[in-house]
């Protein structure tokens, strides 16, 4: 799949991801697709098995993406996760094979406050800022 090809089918993912749409957002997937989650231990085999896990989660969710960079059939997804207004910053990283992805890993990572040591170093970023 070429660069622009890849694009409009994660934008089509992760715009069906924010809607609810487990139809289209789950058509990226490799009827054999696994999902990893390593932070809790889970693997999930089978694109079925991995829409099903997500229709079933019952937080309100949403997803605004910050970046996706990649080449070829390595592609990762920066983004904001909101459960029932909170939020978690994910790192997704998707493998594809003949044009779908066949894996995934998802790591998650929740809010924390700045260390007052480098304070007089930072910046504060909005929640939403794009890189």
């Amino acid at each position: 799949m070429d660069e622009r090809t890849v694009r409009l089918a994660l934008k089509r993912h992760w715009d069906a991801s924010d809607a609810s749409d487990f139809e289209v957002e789950h058509g990226i997937y490799r009827e054999d697709a696994v999902l990893d989650y390593p932070q809790s231990g889970e693997r999930i085999r089978g694109r079925r098995n991995i829409q099903e896990s997500r229709s079933v989660q019952p937080n309100r969710k949403r997803f605004t993406v910050r970046r996706i960079i990649g080449d070829g059939d390595l592609w990762i997804t920066e983004y904001i996760l909101t459960y029932d207004g909170k939020p978690s910053y994910v790192v997704s990283i998707m493998e594809f094979r003949e044009g779908l992805v066949a894996n995934e890993t998802q790591y998650f990572a929740d809010r924390f406050e700045p260390g007052p040591s480098r304070a007089h170093l930072v910046e504060r970023m909005s929640e939403i800022t794009s890189f």
